[in-house]
């Protein structure tokens, strides 16, 4: 039985021997608490830390228990993993709450099982703004959206991804109000000030955000007027960590989410999660070390449930994720991906991608990337920032504005404005809305670029809208003045599904193309999160790895033609590593031979080429 498929006790069963901390863990979680606050305060709080691991463990049943015991970390993603991003009312239709619809239309199609394993329901708890992420209340299910149970009948099929939004809160929650009507028990669960003048220019000069509004917004209290942290927006409050109390109840919520069927938790804007005035705010030590803790703590009684961090920022500060690869998130958003791969099509050379794949690696078998091309929020340029020259990202963003996309900014570290993010849907990325282009030919250069986020060292990621070619959405960015929402349709599933039928339909070649890639990468150990790559810089023209299975006994060459014209290639075999002369094409299905211990193929328009020696096909046949 599946360690997902093992439900928490609805309620805390008492009767059990209570369970304790180990020795070592309460050593390690203290030294945190210590770090973070100090020694004194780490000792005063710990109990109540020791209270809500315990009451954790009494929601377990006996076969929850026993089957963590024997969990393997460095198997906690597998080659089956790819994982499907969606809002909890993405779709919706007329006699069924939104979850209750996203349910049916999964099951509706038999395929879906074949392709995904794993879903992302972006927040799903009632809010106030920005599309789920300011919450009022992180232990509820928006009630518009459905209920929890809505959520663990999902669960019953799927492995399940929540948002922990723990950097803020939305102006409208209890808390918040709380403090402004003066209740005690709330006065530092934020960042206040009595004046903005108490944040001074020097200091609001080198904090480090992803937006150019003002860092401090005024509310009215009880006791007057209060300047709050607002590192996002006027309806976001940051929580203020260097506060004990919030830390634990953050854990607390953390505790909920996994009883109510997480598998993994998305740590969101993780990046600004500790605030100290004087200091970039940015990915500063103490953020680290919160990280490090709630790793500790489902370390401790939730082993099998992962951390990944969603951290918009230079690609090398992004991978300090990682820790030592033990300690901190198990997986990252590989955010130097997405912009890239738009390189690579839109200079026709996949050069640029192919060096910085080079270097792509993580610290241990427990760690992994999240090969994702787009989100709900579009293609962010954070990543690149020191790998591609400024030039190139402007070629980006200008090709992509050609192509109907919108640009949103960020204040720099010279206080003027910088491209942070490119909103758009990945079709519209890829594809002119001309009408010039025969479809079949849009959809070939569609999957083509999806391919690379399948071949890649990690586990897949794919929003919804990028897995049906959805165009951009200029009416919606229209009525709400919201760029972000060019990416964010939503959708009737019973049209969604008559779409799907209509085998002529942008929507099902789409889905039936890409799908098989999918499906063929499931298939295979050879691209096991942990599994080797090798990249190959054959030409420009293609991107080209080799990745390897854990154990070293299958190999699968993928090549992806990244140019509308036809190339030829000359592949030495002594380059690839294996000696086969035979090879079998998985995507195409054809055979290959070397010839002169070199292999000659012909790579049309952006094909994508996936050939395994066909001595190891074979062996998977007889196995």
């Amino acid at each position: 039985m599946s360690l997902t498929r093992i439900p928490y006790l609805q309620k805390p069963d008492y009767t059990k021997t209570p369970w304790q901390i180990s020795a070592t863990a309460k050593e390690q979680i203290l030294s945190r608490l210590s770090y973070l606050y100090d020694e004194t305060q780490a000792k005063e709080w710990m109990p109540e830390l020791e209270r809500l691991l315990k009451l954790h463990q009494a929601y377990k049943p006996p076969e929850l228990v026993e089957l963590e015991q024997d969990f393997a970390p460095e198997n906690r993603f597998t080659e089956q993993d790819v994982i499907l991003i969606t809002y909890g009312d993405l779709l919706v239709s007329q006699d069924r709450s939104p979850l209750k619809t996203l349910s049916d239309f999964l099951n509706s199609i038999p395929a879906f099982k074949e392709i995904i394993n794993t879903l992302h329901i972006l927040p799903f708890f009632p809010y106030s703004s920005d599309r789920g992420f300011s919450v009022i209340d992180f232990e509820a299910v928006d009630p518009q959206l459905g209920s929890w149970q809505d959520i663990q009948v999902l669960g019953e099929n799927y492995q399940l991804m929540f948002d922990g939004v723990f950097n803020h809160i939305s102006a409208q929650s209890k808390a918040f109000q709380e403090m402004l009507s003066g209740n005690p028990l709330y006065k530092d669960a934020f960042t206040v000030y009595r004046s903005p003048e108490e944040l001074s220019p020097e200091q609001r000069q080198i904090i480090v955000r992803p937006r150019t509004s003002d860092v401090l917004t005024k509310f009215d209290s009880l006791n007057g007027p209060v300047w709050v942290w607002t590192t996002f927006s006027p309806d976001q409050i940051d929580l203020n960590f260097r506060n004990p109390q919030v830390l634990l109840d953050v854990i607390e919520t953390l505790l909920v989410y996994v009883r109510n069927g997480a598998n993994i938790i998305r740590l969101d804007a993780v990046t600004y999660l500790w605030e100290e005035p004087g200091t970039p705010c940015a990915s500063l030590e103490q953020t680290h070390e919160v990280v490090k803790l709630f790793r500790d703590v489902l370390k401790t009684v939730a082993p099998n449930v992962a951390l990944i961090t969603e951290t918009n920022v230079p690609h090398a500060e992004n991978i300090s994720y990682f820790g030592d690869g033990s300690d901190e998130a198990q997986m990252v958003y590989n955010f130097a991906l997405p912009p890239l791969v738009l390189h690579a099509f839109y200079r026709e050379d996949a050069s640029s991608l192919t060096q910085w794949a080079k270097d792509l690696d993580y610290p241990s078998p427990t760690t992994t990337f999240f090969n994702m091309l787009d989100t709900h929020d579009g293609v962010g340029l954070q990543g690149v920032k020191n790998i591609l020259p400024k030039a190139e990202i402007n070629f980006i963003i200008n090709k992509a504005r050609q192509h109907g996309a919108f640009v949103s900014y960020k204040t720099g570290a010279d206080g003027t404005e910088e491209p942070y993010e490119i909103n758009t849907t990945w079709f519209s990325a890829l594809t002119l809305d001309n009408g010039q282009e025969d479809l079949a030919f849009q959809v070939k250069r569609y999957v083509a670029s999806r391919s690379i986020a399948l071949v890649l060292r990690g586990v897949p990621g794919i929003y919804f809208h990028g897995l049906i070619g959805t165009p951009n959405n200029i009416g919606d960015v229209l009525k709400t003045k919201t760029k972000r929402d060019i990416n964010r349709k939503v959708l009737n599933a019973d049209d969604l599904l008559e779409h799907s039928q209509n085998p002529k339909s942008r929507l099902r070649l789409i889905a039936y193309n890409f799908g098989e890639l999918i499906a063929i990468r499931r298939q295979h150990t050879a691209f096991h999160p942990i599994g080797e790559q090798r990249i190959l810089g054959l030409v420009p023209e293609v991107f080209a790895l080799l990745r390897i299975s854990p154990n070293g006994d299958r190999h699968i060459l993928t090549l992806t033609n990244v140019t509308p014209r036809t190339c030829q290639l000359a592949i030495p075999l002594s380059s690839i590593g294996v000696e086969e002369t035979q090879w079998y094409d998985l995507v195409r299905q054809r055979g290959w031979m070397a010839q002169d211990q070199t292999l000659n193929l012909t790579l049309q328009p952006y094909d994508v080429v996936w050939l395994i020696p066909f001595v190891e096909l074979e062996q998977i046949i007889e196995s």
